[in-house]
């Protein structure tokens, strides 16, 4: 089991730490989910998300070679900009969902920490004939998130640089806390806030002083648990749950990532497809009318007959309500349609409803 940097730090803080994709991490503080989910919504939370990985993508041919191995059209992209995409294998299944910043020199890709070793492997696979770099940082990159509506102001006190003149989904390179790092407008909990890549034995160091400079603010450090329940109700997908290899990006509502207009690129043909033609299975909101949670794995049923199975659920802190993520046949699909969820056996009622639960707020 893997340790980061912090370690020390989150022990030292209360947090409880838990196995999670190899490496032992705070699943919460003694502030509790609740409360470091409320900060995020209303304050600001700092996550330690150093578990996931990053690659540099360099070389006369690195365009070339991101467009054909991932599906958005990176000639959409500007220096500095930063995008959401995914791997697919040829026949439209998701690999990893990654995140793109386009960079003077070249590129950096963000991916998820089960996934590394895997998505390394598949583009060195891929690599055959281009004159390209690709080379994983991860161990000497630290990432941080700082996320919330105060982040900006939080982060502003740490930096010379105009935060407020940084748009959503951009990243450039400044000076944090005295250390030199990229820094992303970016993130995954439906607020606005920022990614810090860092060299990691600042680590510590920017831990320390982020938490100082928003004491006074309500900031707190938040665990996965908060992380989860953020991004679920924002509605994105968790690798291994809304999405994975038995999954194309239409079916789980990514379609507006894949780009069929630019040049081949792997798996186009079977997402040409699998737009063009009905789906197998459809990715769906719903609310409890019972009172039940309904988990991970959990069927779905309408009139007795399995119509597909539960991703995420949980009670929403923000909505207070009781809510999940799942799929259904495609015909199930509509606002309002009844379903219910097989609680240990027993049915529960909910209902279709529209996503995403909350509304992300991201600055413009």
């Amino acid at each position: 089991m893997q340790r980061t940097r912090l370690y020390e730090s989150h022990v030292e803080l209360g947090g409880r730490m838990v196995p999670f994709a190899g490496w032992e991490l705070p699943v919460q503080y003694p502030t509790g989910p609740l409360a470091e989910h409320h900060a995020v919504r209303t304050a600001a939370g700092l996550f330690d998300i150093d578990h996931m990985g990053q690659f540099t993508l360099t070389g006369p041919d690195a365009d070339a070679f991101l467009q054909a191995v991932q599906v958005y059209d990176i000639g959409q992209m500007q220096t500095w900009d930063a995008h959401y995409s995914l791997l697919c294998y040829e026949d439209g299944t998701i690999i990893d969902d990654i995140f793109l910043y386009r960079l003077p020199e070249g590129w950096m890709i963000a991916v998820n920490a089960d996934n590394r070793a895997k998505d390394l492997l598949w583009l060195r696979s891929h690599s055959h004939g281009y004159r390209i770099e690709l080379t994983d940082i991860s161990d000497e990159t630290y990432m941080l998130a700082l996320q919330g509506p105060q982040a900006e102001t939080i982060l502003q006190r740490l930096t010379d640089t105009h935060l407020a003149q940084v748009p959503a989904r951009t990243g450039l390179r400044t000076t944090v806390n005295g250390v030199e790092m990229l820094l992303g407008r970016t993130g995954y909990t439906g607020e606005d806030g920022f990614e810090l890549y860092l060299p990691a034995p600042a680590a510590v160091a920017c831990w320390d002083a982020l938490l100082a400079a928003g004491k006074a603010d309500g900031l707190l450090p938040c665990g996965l648990a908060a992380r989860d329940s953020l991004r679920f109700e924002a509605c994105m997908p968790l690798y291994g749950h809304e999405i994975d290899a038995q999954t194309n990006p239409f079916e789980a509502r990514q379609g507006w990532t894949v780009s069929l207009d630019k040049p081949d690129f792997v798996g186009r043909d079977a997402l040409l497809k699998a737009k063009l033609e009905e789906n197998r299975k459809i990715l769906v909101g719903f609310e409890m009318i019972d009172r039940a949670v309904a988990r991970d794995h959990y069927e779905i049923a309408v009139d007795g007959q399995i119509v597909g199975h539960v991703t995420t659920g949980m009670k929403s802190p923000t909505l207070d309500k009781f809510v999940g993520l799942g799929y259904v046949l495609p015909i199930y699909q509509k606002i309002g349609t009844e379903i219910d969820i097989l609680v240990r056996g027993t049915a529960k009622k909910a209902k279709i409803v529209r996503r995403p639960f909350y509304k992300p707020r991201y600055k413009e």
